[in-house]
C-alpha cells in the first residue's frame, strides 16, 4: 500500500477512536489483517461464546477461522439446521461479531440489515459486540454513511445474494419496497450506555463492501 494511504489511514483512525471514545466505546487501529486477528484474539478471552451476523470482513481477517479452529465456543448458524435457534442463541452470547456498512470520523457507526438479526444484536443483548472495520468505510458524518451504506453496501449485497432488488441491476439505492429489500432496519450507533460493550477494530486495509 502506498505509503501516503498508510498515513493518511494512522491520522484519520486516531480521529474515530477518539470519537468512539467520546461515546463511551473502545476503538482499535490494526495496520493489516493479520494485526487486526490478533487484536480480536487478544479481546475475545479463550471459552468464550461468540457468533456473528453476517460481515465480510470478520471472514476477510481469518477470525472465523481462527475461532472454528481454536478453544471458543463459536456459534455456526450456516452450520445448523436450526438457523431461528443460532440466531436466539446470539443474544446471550459473551461476543456478537459485525462489520459495520459505514463510520463516521466522529465514531457513528451506521448498519443496515435484512432480517434483522444483526441489528438487534448490535443495539442489545450479547455482552459485547465486536466491530472489525476497514478504513475504506469512514465517511465524514451520518448523512454520507447512510449514502455508503445504501449505495455502496447494500447494491454489491443484493447482488452477493441474488436478490432481486432495483439496485442488483442499476447498482444503485432506488428506495425500493422489494420483497427482497435488505434494507429493512437502519441501526445508528451513536454512544452506548454500556461501557466496554462495543469494541471497534479499524484495519488499514480494504475491507468488505
Amino acid at each position: 500500500m502506498d505509503k501516503n494511504i498508510i498515513k493518511r489511514n494512522e491520522l484519520l483512525s486516531a480521529q474515530v477512536i477518539k470519537g468512539l471514545e467520546s461515546r463511551n466505546m473502545t476503538g482499535y487501529y490494526a495496520a493489516d489483517k493479520k494485526e487486526a486477528l490478533e487484536k480480536a484474539l487478544e479481546i475475545i478471552p479463550k471459552g468464550s461464546t461468540v457468533t456473528m451476523g453476517g460481515g465480510m470482513s470478520v471472514h476477510e481477517i481469518g477470525l472465523v477461522e481462527a475461532l472454528k479452529s481454536g478453544e471458543y465456543d463459536f456459534i455456526d448458524r450456516d452450520a445448523v439446521e436450526d438457523k431461528r435457534a443460532a440466531m436466539l442463541a446470539a443474544y446471550d452470547a459473551d461476543f456478537f461479531l459485525s462489520s459495520a456498512n459505514a463510520i463516521t470520523q466522529d465514531g457513528v457507526i451506521v448498519n443496515i440489515d435484512g432480517n434483522s438479526n444483526r441489528v438487534s444484536a448490535i443495539a442489545q443483548g450479547p455482552k459485547k459486540v465486536l466491530f472489525i472495520v476497514g478504513m475504506n468505510k469512514v465517511c465524514d458524518d451520518v448523512d454520507g454513511a447512510m449514502k455508503r451504506a445504501r449505495n455502496v453496501a447494500a447494491p454489491i449485497n443484493a447482488q452477493r445474494f441474488g436478490l432481486s432488488t432495483p439496485c442488483s441491476s442499476t447498482g444503485t439505492c432506488m428506495n425500493c419496497k422489494s420483497p427482497d429489500t435488505i434494507c429493512c432496519q437502519f441501526l445508528i450507533t451513536r454512544y452506548s450506555r454500556h461501557k466496554d460493550r462495543i469494541h471497534v477494530i479499524l484495519v488499514g486495509d480494504n475491507l468488505g463492501f
